[in-house]
């Protein structure tokens, strides 16, 4: 991955957070936390989600690649996450605040990263083999997702 694609992905992965926040002004608390669906997230659950996948998880897996040679990456079991944290009834004002700040941090050291880190590699469970550089990919299709996620509630509201 060149210096330029570095940094495109990680402006878009730094816009990821006020992205969410246009796209959840002016709906209502009980839209926000409307279900599509009984095993999908609400909006408000969707921002936990990201906010814990971002500081536990890819924070985390980030700082082990780095840091040791070939290290094993848990996987988040994203749905238990949000029946024991009782994502529903979370302020989505302060969940969108601290996945922010997380995300902040996490692009802010990539930013400082070159080919040789960036191509440092982890054994993520479930997946594989994974360099650096793919679980930055990794993080920019999870945002996308989710972000379609809430569009789709968003439409489903207007």
């Amino acid at each position: 991955m060149s210096a330029e694609e570095l940094n495109k992905l990680l402006d878009i992965l730094a816009a990821t957070p006020g992205n969410i926040q246009s796209l959840l002004e002016n709906i209502s608390d009980e839209q926000l936390r409307r279900r599509p669906a009984d095993d999908e997230f609400s909006c408000v659950e969707t921002v936990c989600h990201l906010r814990d996948i971002e500081a536990e998880g890819y924070s985390t897996r980030i700082k082990l690649i780095l840091e040791e040679d070939r290290p094993f990456l848990a996987d988040i079991d994203g749905a238990r996450l949000a029946a024991e944290r009782e994502y529903h009834k979370q302020d989505l004002r302060e969940a969108l605040r601290a996945f922010a700040r997380a995300r902040t941090e996490s692009t802010i050291a990539l930013t400082k990263l070159g080919p040789d880190e960036l191509s440092r590699e982890g054994t993520l469970e479930g997946v594989g083999t994974v360099k650096l550089e793919e679980l930055l990919v990794m993080m920019r299709d999870h945002d996308a997702g989710h972000i379609k996620d809430i569009e789709q509630i968003r439409r489903a509201s207007d």
